[in-house]
């Protein structure tokens, strides 16, 4: 315990913030209509369900066709 009673101590950080809040008094709504814009959403479930379904699965490489057995057929040249 402290006999002598200390100021409360106050980051750089603490005090901008402060200040700005006090230098621009809708700053708080501004940022939270932001956030609305790009963040708040309401979101579709079924929808996104649907889209999730519906998604067609890449094959982990594209470039040669793999039949049922694993082998691969390599494309040809038109020779």
């Amino acid at each position: 315990m402290y006999l002598i009673r200390r100021p409360d101590y106050q980051s750089d950080t603490t005090r901008f913030i402060q200040q700005l809040r006090k230098d621009k008094p809708g700053l708080e709504q501004r940022q939270i209509n932001g956030r609305e814009l790009l963040w708040d959403k309401q979101v579709d479930r079924t929808l996104w369900q649907d889209l999730r379904a519906a998604r067609v699965h890449q094959k982990s490489y594209v470039y040669y066709a793999f039949d049922q057995d694993g082998a691969t057929s390599l494309p040809t040249s038109g020779k």
